[in-house]
């Protein structure tokens, strides 16, 4: 067969339009899933309201049963007894033994509205919830799916041949460079991005102070400004080495975390870093060393941000057939109702520590410190799969 009917440009267009298309069901699951998900908190309040008034409403109804039965006692009481009671007070006890039964009678309807109601809440929940869950999974495999027909995965097939399921090895490699695609991203609109902003502000600030308030004024701000710019050179430094230390892949696990914890103790003060390593050290499989390295970086990281330590201990544990790293502060911890707020760093340490098959638990004190252990096997066919 030839070639000449095909049209190389046309078959560009078509596949353009595909992964445009593709690109816009995507963000419209996006919306579709938020969508859901405000609405599902918003039904999430209402039947937390409903459950508190069901309860009221149980409490008041018990209440009135009571006092119904004493009412209908007293009513029998005083209809026996013609001469005792005048013909006003046995018509008073009727009247009050029917007003309570009215009372009882439209509580009890009330009641059933009401968990009807509740009833219908927590249909609609579950199936938002449902929809929620799928429209996340779309998301994702959508985005797995654009980023395989959009990067180049040359390189990547020799690996693949050799991995025991190369399908799904192949989309753990593509969602590890989205996220961290999301991470590196994310440090830099809040770190250098920022931090060139403010520069950019003060060097604007300088000229004013020189004309308003003379040299010394002038010069004093400019001292601060010269320590914004050192602050953005070592977050910029910071950045590059998150990206990948050399040294991991030229000396190995142990050499590469000296020099990252270095580099920490060199520029926080403040905080003092102890490293540790026990036992026989030896060199993993490449995405072993990443993963663990990755472990120590997040940890140490989330310390210093979250925590406001004065210490940092980093122990690393060669066992036979295990890996055991343990990094521990002395900051101010954190409750279960506080785990929020640090919840995208302990999610993304778990996916890494899942991905070994290994075991990570985490210890934290409010006010007395926190500690993450991370188990991670050694054998062969673990760092093999």
């Amino acid at each position: 067969m030839k070639n000449e009917g095909i049209d190389l440009k046309a078959l560009d267009i078509i596949f353009d339009s595909m992964v445009q298309t593709m690109s816009q069901s995507k963000d419209d699951i996006y919306i579709i899933s938020e969508q859901s998900r405000e609405y599902y908190e918003q039904l999430k309040y209402e039947l937390e309201e409903i459950k508190h008034e069901i309860a009221i409403l149980i409490m008041k109804t018990d209440a009135l049963e009571i006092k119904s039965r004493e009412s209908r006692h007293y009513l029998a009481t005083v209809s026996k007894d013609f001469t005792r009671y005048s013909e006003e007070k046995i018509r008073k006890a009727y009247e009050k033994a029917s007003e309570l039964q009215v009372e009882l009678s439209m509580n009890d309807m009330r009641e059933k509205q009401l968990r009807q109601r509740r009833d219908q809440l927590e249909r609609r929940l579950e199936t938002l919830l449902d929809t929620i869950q799928r429209a996340d999974q779309l998301v994702n495999q959508v985005t797995v799916i654009i980023n395989y027909l959009t990067s180049d995965l040359k390189g990547v097939g020799e690996a693949l041949e050799e991995a025991k399921h190369k399908q799904d090895f192949a989309i753990r490699i593509i969602e590890a460079q989205e996220e961290e695609r999301k991470r590196l991203s994310r440090d830099i609109h809040d770190g250098p991005a920022q931090m060139l902003a403010n520069i950019l502000l003060r060097t604007g600030l300088i000229e004013k102070v020189f004309k308003e308030k003379g040299e010394m004024a002038a010069i004093k701000e400019w001292k601060h400004l010269r320590e914004s710019v050192r602050s953005t050179l070592i977050e910029v430094r910071r950045v590059i080495f998150d990206l990948r230390p050399m040294d991991l892949d030229d000396l190995g696990l142990i050499p590469a975390l000296q020099k990252y914890l270095g580099t920490i103790d060199e520029f926080e003060k403040e905080i003092t870093l102890e490293f540790q390593s026990i036992g026989k050290e030896e060199r993993l499989y490449s995405n072993f060393e990443v993963a663990a390295f990755r472990l120590v970086q997040e940890s140490v990281t989330n310390a210093i941000k979250h925590g406001q330590p004065t210490h940092i201990w980093v122990k690393v544990e060669w066992l036979p057939d295990m890996l055991n790293i343990i990094v521990k502060d002395d900051g101010i911890g954190f409750e279960k109702d506080e785990v929020k707020e640090k919840s995208f760093g302990l999610i993304s340490m778990r996916e890494r520590i899942d991905l070994l098959k290994g075991n990570m638990k985490v210890n934290s004190v409010k006010n007395q410190g926190t500690t993450m252990l991370f188990q991670i096997p050694l054998t062969i066919e673990d760092q093999e799969d």
